[in-house]
């Protein structure tokens, strides 16, 4: 069952997906109740509130190897499945497909906390075979999303890091992370670690819509004004820029995080692979009805004449004559900051050892 436009529900409260749609594995879909064939129940079977449940699994593997080469990364680590952050167009919600849950309501309030990441980390960096380079934490979902203020998994895996003195990058729009600033401040000093906070918008309104449980704009530049503060190399991804939702804002945002104490800043043009695309769709015609068509059209022009061109080199940065200008806004708004377009800092893997448990054999040497 693909169901129509026509048949999906108004926004809930605190929530960025409109519905619980199946994904593109399911054989079964998720609805408010247990789960049951496709034939039998729609996907707009939602109440007004949704709570969030969350689950635990022990990992058997943590640390994955990127294929991507537009990212700036080889290694990453996620210490939880699914966002509660909500945002709409967040690019891993197509991953809990792979679980059997759908990648709209499921994936904002079906979490996953892998419970023993830090046992499995520093397991993995122990292994004889492994070479030390940066790892990116939480690329795939916020690993400062809520849940993390009762589980602790990403504290726990930064000091993991610092024991083994491994260099971690951290993208970011949750608050919480000021909670980890002695961890941070201590691998700072080591040169083994970079922040990047996302800032989307400054337009709280516009925020609710978009990243309904995401920390506001202006929390967000007291991250940068922190994080700074504590020593710790802080750059900013303004991410995704949707044409005529918050492009608007660019030059705005830009003055904001360099004021804030960003070193450097970045930019990403809207993705929608997979699923988000009809998901967004149908945010755009509940929020911004008026404002859809056009919006849209700007997207199939941006990725050439489709709404999303995923070919690597041109799905972070698009095509044609919209995504030029936004390059060039952007570009002469860091020159006007001072701020540069890349961090100019470099991590340190020479100091890299592994260091053993408490009560390991290893720790006693």
């Amino acid at each position: 069952m693909n169901p129509s436009s026509d048949d999906h529900s108004l926004p809930i409260k605190g929530r960025g997906a409109l519905d619980n749609r199946p994904g593109r594995f399911a054989k079964t879909i998720s609805v408010w109740g247990p789960a049951v064939d496709n034939c039998q129940a729609s996907a707009t079977q939602v109440p007004t509130q949704v709570t969030t449940q969350v689950t635990t699994e022990l990992a058997k593997t943590l640390i994955t190897r990127n294929q991507s080469p537009d990212v700036p990364f080889n290694l990453s680590i996620n210490p939880y499945r699914g966002c509660e952050h909500g945002c709409i167009y967040c690019f891993a919600r197509p991953s809990h497909a792979y679980l059997d849950w759908s990648p709209g309501l499921d994936f904002e309030t079906r979490l996953v906390a892998k419970t023993n990441a830090a046992e499995i980390f520093r397991r993995e960096l122990s292994k004889p075979g492994y070479r030390c380079e940066p790892i990116a934490l939480g690329i795939s979902t916020d690993a400062y999303q809520p849940i993390e203020r009762q589980f602790e998994l990403t504290r726990q895996l930064l000091q993991v890091a610092l024991d083994f003195n491994q260099p971690i990058s951290i993208v970011t729009k949750g608050v919480l992370i000021l909670r980890d600033l002695d961890l941070l401040a201590a691998l700072a000093d080591k040169q083994l670690v970079h922040v990047v906070v996302s800032v989307t918008t400054l337009d709280n309104d516009l925020k609710r819509k978009l990243e309904p449980r995401a920390s506001a704009g202006s929390v967000r530049l007291q991250m940068i004004q922190q994080l700074k503060q504590a020593g710790v190399p802080v750059s900013v991804l303004v991410a995704p820029v949707i044409p005529f939702i918050n492009d608007r804002e660019l030059e705005q945002i830009v003055a904001a995080v360099a004021a804030a104490g960003a070193c450097a800043a970045g930019y990403i043009m809207l993705r929608l692979p997979y699923e988000v695309a009809p998901m967004f769709q149908d945010w755009l015609q509940a929020h911004y009805p008026l404002r859809a068509k056009r919006v849209l059209q700007q997207l199939t022009a941006i990725g050439g004449g489709k709404l999303y061109n995923s070919a690597f080199g041109q799905r972070m940065r698009g095509q044609g004559v919209f995504a030029e200008l936004i390059n060039r806004r952007f570009h002469q708004a860091l020159k006007q900051q001072g701020l540069s377009g890349k961090h100019s800092g470099r991590f340190n893997c020479d100091g890299f050892k592994v260091s053993g448990a408490a009560g390991d054999q290893l720790s006693l040497w």
